[in-house]
């Protein structure tokens, strides 16, 4: 394998791009394993079978648990910038995780030490193993990184033990694991076969487009392809292998406002093999209508700080619910002492419209015919996915749970989720849906929008099109509010006059409030396909909702560059090369100079993520 290094200096950061090329191909590999002979289960077993009764007598406390988990990520990436590649790596890594617990079920090194982080990492340990398949030397390196992990497992025990002698008892003194039947399951993940060159074509092809817009000042077309497959072995006696397959295409278009505002439209395609993903000409249109917009949100006015009523579009009231409620259900949120514990106390207590009911549900792999990444079949704590019912016509049911229990909910629900590095599993997010058991034509909804504009004497009200993302504060001493970031926001009239397009909106709440304001809902259902960060690391999940009219909501004035633009105009803009792919396209005219004749800085994010 040779390791190409380019190294970029910019805004006083150094990048380090590495880009692999491999000899061989990963896809349609022959090596065909199965439970019994999978080289890498058979290691992490025949060590954990080795180490267990040792290590559970070493010291005066018992270790009680011992699990280990592997990540292997076979990944390919592409992108290509103004019709020529700028980016192609590959790689294929394998991370093991360990969770060693010391204690018992009851109280274990994974407790919370109250002043401190609640998951500090003491109790996970996390590194690197070797990538073929040799049992001897995968042994060698899981002992090793077993010896020190128990170690460190071992001394943080000591400072739970101190901390629990120093400080108040807890509100929840429920106990700090739950018990799980063993499972054994066995699916591998493996890339589909993608022909290189075709892909390059395809995407050099429609961002050299990008030279015929002067607005478009930065942007790429990118593609990822990622196999990740989980082995998950530990002392209760599973043995599990797990895998999904993401397929990612994103266009992302960059420009900026005369007033120094970064502005961006984007894409993605999500799917499980490569005929998901749209045709030449369909990805062109799409590319085309992205640049369209960005240039109308170059050309809108900012809007000032605003309360009234709202509709948000269905893909983007998917986002809407992960920020404002998603993490709050999560089950471990309920019971940490720095946490906000929102709806901890509300169990059974109607919490919204009684027509919403919402659940996390990750055994669903697909919505109509779109893969969902939130899809997966266990969880990183190998417990089987369940459906987890949250709200049920406008009554809060339940939770998201991993293996810590809270109050009232001792066991797991298959929603313990992390990335490969972090520490041990907390409840995350996979597929959460949003229904409506009462809904209505989107002309309807729309038509209610005005109505409750006209009743609240708002001058007008916001249509939510498309939202990128956001975040979320949970804790205690944090203001506990929310923040959503929209991309497509319009002001919608009463008085017949057609919508404006804005820009500069932040759309801004709390949860008890927010949620509470849901007065209709439509019967166009769409996904929101992204990845989700917290505390244990970027996890992919999804959201599925209808179009919401939300009788009020608040927005203010987003964060904004103070940088001028430059005074030339990008050089594409004046004259093209003579390449292939630029034979016989003609430059736009400048239907506006002033702005057209400067560059933007920046990169905006391709991959669409939730915090």
């Amino acid at each position: 394998m040779n390791k190409i290094y380019r190294f970029f200096l910019f805004s006083g950061f150094l990048f380090c791009l590495i880009l692999s090329c491999f000899s061989y191909s990963w896809a349609g590999s022959s090596r065909k394993y199965t439970l019994k002979t999978d080289p890498v289960l058979k290691a992490l077993s025949a060590e954990l079978s080795r180490s267990m009764p040792v290590l559970r007598k070493a010291e005066k406390i018992p270790l009680y648990f011992l699990g280990y988990e592997v990540v292997e990520t076979k990944k390919y990436e592409l992108s290509s910038e103004m019709g020529r590649t700028s980016y192609e790596y590959e790689d294929l890594s394998r991370q093991l995780d360990i969770d060693a617990r010391f204690g018992s079920y009851e109280l274990d090194n994974t407790h919370q030490v109250k002043g401190e982080d609640s998951y500090s990492g003491d109790a996970s340990f996390s590194q690197p193993i070797p990538v073929e398949d040799d049992i001897d030397s995968l042994r060698v390196s899981i002992w090793r990184h077993t010896d020190y992990a128990v170690k460190r497992a071992y001394e943080a025990f000591t400072k739970v033990q101190m901390n629990k002698a120093l400080t108040a008892e807890e509100e929840d003194s429920t106990p700090d694991f739950s018990p799980y039947k063993a499972r054994t399951f066995y699916k591998n993940a493996e890339l589909p076969v993608i022909d290189k060159d075709a892909l390059k074509k395809k995407i050099n092809h429609v961002s050299s487009l990008m030279k015929q817009y002067p607005f478009i000042y930065s942007g790429n077309i990118w593609f990822s392809a990622e196999a990740d497959n989980r082995y998950i072995v530990n002392s209760d006696g599973a043995r599990i292998k797990t895998g999904q397959v993401y397929l990612t295409l994103s266009l992302t278009v960059n420009s900026r406002t005369e007033d120094g505002m970064d502005v961006y439209r984007s894409r993605s395609y999500h799917g499980l093999k490569m005929e998901d993903f749209p045709s030449d000409s369909q990805l062109e249109s799409d590319f085309r209508k992205a640049a369209e917009e960005l240039n109308a949100l170059r050309n809108a006015p900012l809007i000032e700080p605003f309360s009234g009523p709202a509709i948000m579009n269905a893909r983007a009231a998917g986002v809407y619910f992960h920020e404002i409620i998603g993490h709050r259900f999560e089950g471990h949120r309920q019971k940490q002492e720095d946490s906000g514990q929102t709806f901890a106390k509300k169990l059974n207590e109607k919490i919204t419209a009684d027509f919403i009911s919402v659940y996390d549900d990750p055994n669903v792999s697909s919505w109509n015919g779109i893969p969902l990444r939130g899809h997966y079949d266990y969880d990183d704590e190998g417990v089987k996915a369940e459906k987890a019912v949250l709200i049920e016509n406008g009554v809060l049911k339940g939770f998201m749970m991993s293996r810590y229990p809270i109050r009232g909910f001792a066991r797991s629900n298959g929603h313990g989720r992390k990335s490969a590095g972090y520490p041990v599993a907390v409840s995350r997010m996979g597929n959460t849906i949003v229904r409506a058991s009462e809904t209505m034509t989107y002309d309807k909804l729309r038509e209610k929008l005005i109505e409750e504009i006209k009743r609240q004497g708002k001058p007008f009200g916001l249509i939510f099109d498309d939202i990128s993302g956001g975040f979320t504060h949970t804790g205690r001493g944090t203001g506990q509010s929310f923040k959503v970031n929209p991309l497509m926001v319009y002001k919608a009239y009463a008085d017949g006059r057609p919508d404006e397009l804005v820009r500069g909106v932040d759309l801004v709440g709390t949860p008890l409030s927010s949620f509470a304001k849901i007065a209709a809902a439509a019967d166009d259902y769409a996904v929101f396909n992204g990845s989700c960060g917290a505390e244990t690391g970027w996890v992919p999940v999804s959201a599925i909702a209808p179009s919401m009219l939300i009788s009020e909501v608040e927005v203010e004035k987003s964060q904004k560059s103070q940088q001028k633009l430059p005074v030339l105009p990008p050089p594409a803009s004046e004259k093209y090369d003579n390449s292939e792919d630029n034979k016989g396209v003609k430059a736009m005219p400048k239907t506006q100079p002033d702005q057209s004749e400067k560059m933007a800085v920046g990169n905006a994010n391709a991959a669409e993520q939730m915090k």
